[in-house]
């Protein structure tokens, strides 16, 4: 599948160990959050590789299940790993809408409760991406766009200036405040560029690496 990175070694899954079945806890892409637990057999496994689209065996059902097959709420694949006892697979996607029949993100809860504490940069990156293709109308960052990079690279200085005497003169809220300003429009100004937040903390973890 295009655009995926799917771990190739199933040769060595242990389907024995769970009576053919092995649990499979599903991941947001991005920014990491829990969105829910299901179990594969191997052909659901199999499918999921083929369509795309996880597909679970349903216990109650007593046949396979492809997440969002009623409500339109599919998960799109995007990695399949084995954790080192190749009991448990570990499944990255990018769900479309809410996970959970409740309507939250994640079946733990809303993405506020269980995702990483930065996970909603990815979110900001990816909603930032969305808005540079489809332009809505009547949004700020579609106006940002739309003025060019000029104008976007002239707010990311501004608001790097703001965050510099807010961090001097200012009290905490004030200088979160226009941190969370300067985030937005520097995640602006990369999009305009064709790069995006992942792209800087790939070159942080490079630097990282190289300084052992």
């Amino acid at each position: 599948m295009t655009g995926t990175n799917l771990q190739s070694d199933f040769s060595r899954l242990d389907w024995a160990k769970g009576d053919g079945l092995l649990p499979a806890i599903v991941q947001h892409w991005l920014s990491g959050e829990v969105l829910m637990l299901g179990y594969m057999n191997a052909e659901a496994l199999a499918q999921t590789q083929a369509s795309g689209h996880v597909t679970f065996y349903s216990r109650s059902k007593q046949r396979l299940w492809t997440k969002g097959e009623s409500s339109g709420h599919v998960l799109a694949l995007k990695s399949i790993r084995i954790d080192c006892d190749a009991d448990t697979l570990l499944i990255q996607a990018a769900p479309h809408g809410p996970t959970c029949h409740l309507g939250t993100s994640s079946c733990f809860g809303d993405s506020a409760d269980v995702r990483p504490p930065l996970g909603f940069l990815a979110e900001l990156d990816a909603l930032v991406e969305q808005r540079h293709v489809e332009r809505p109308a009547g949004s700020y960052t579609t106006r940002l766009f739309d003025g060019g990079i000029r104008r976007i690279a002239q707010k990311v200085g501004e608001e790097g200036v703001e965050t510099a005497l807010a961090a001097v003169a200012q009290d905490d809220a004030e200088l979160l405040g226009e941190a969370a300003d300067l985030v937005f429009h520097l995640a602006v100004a990369l999009r305009a560029r064709g790069l995006g937040l992942a792209d800087v903390v790939r070159v942080l973890d490079d630097r990282h690496a190289a300084r052992g």
